[in-house]
């Protein structure tokens, strides 16, 4: 299957899926195809904040219908903040949409998770993923810790780059949720957040959504 990508929000998520890809295409010893185009950060985050969902939707669509013009046989978006509005993209989209959302869901169910700290952009983290995990509690950081974990991550996904001061932020957060709200595990709700941890090498329990979408777009794509 070719897949098209919708990347670039940000530059370091968009990196991950790709590596990620090619790993995993080249261990099942398959040719990868794959199209990527470019979607803005702070055009996105724009949206986001602004809940305008049909201005971000209009963007994918042009983006979208130039990867099936490529030859895609499905769209992705690598960006969870930018899956504000996957349900009004795919309900219009040329392309079937690998939505984010389910698969992180399922993933906590399967672990038996029951209270997850959430990191990610405001948004993300306000709705606890946009009221999409209905199998555990999702939990923010409190009070003004989750409007600092925000700005360091539009900083952090708009550079693609972690500083020493935005990963100090982050492990403030974390910290938090593991000792003052008992979460049993971290969902990194940002894919830029691959930059800061990753799943096995964290010294917390992660439920890392950009690598659990990956695993399923090659599931699709293999199958």
């Amino acid at each position: 299957m070719h897949i098209g990508l919708i990347g670039g929000i940000g530059p370091a998520a968009t990196d991950f899926y790709y590596r990620r890809l090619i790993a995993a295409f080249a261990a099942r010893a398959q040719p990868l195809e794959l199209t990527i185009v470019h979607a803005d950060t702070p055009t996105l985050l724009g949206h986001q904040a602004a809940d305008d969902r049909d201005a971000q939707v209009a963007i994918y669509m042009r983006l979208t219908k130039r990867l099936a013009a490529a030859g895609a046989a499905c769209v992705v978006v690598t960006s969870i903040a930018g899956h504000f509005c996957i349900a009004e993209f795919a309900a219009v989209s040329p392309l079937p949409v690998i939505n984010l959302l389910p698969v992180v869901d399922a993933a906590i169910q399967a672990r038996g998770l029951t209270r997850v700290g959430v990191l990610g952009t405001r948004l993300v983290m306000a709705t606890r993923l946009y009221d999409a995990v209905r199998s555990a509690t999702l939990i923010p950081p409190a009070g003004s810790a989750l409007d600092a974990v925000h700005d360091a991550y539009v900083r952090m996904a708009a550079a693609g780059i972690v500083t020493a001061a935005e990963r100090a932020v982050f492990d403030a957060a974390v910290r938090e949720l593991l000792d003052e709200a008992h979460v049993e595990a971290i969902l990194l709700g940002g894919t830029d957040l691959a930059l800061v941890y990753r799943d096995g090498k964290a010294a917390f329990p992660v439920i890392d959504a950009a690598a659990l979408h990956v695993d399923a777009i090659v599931a699709r794509a293999c199958a």
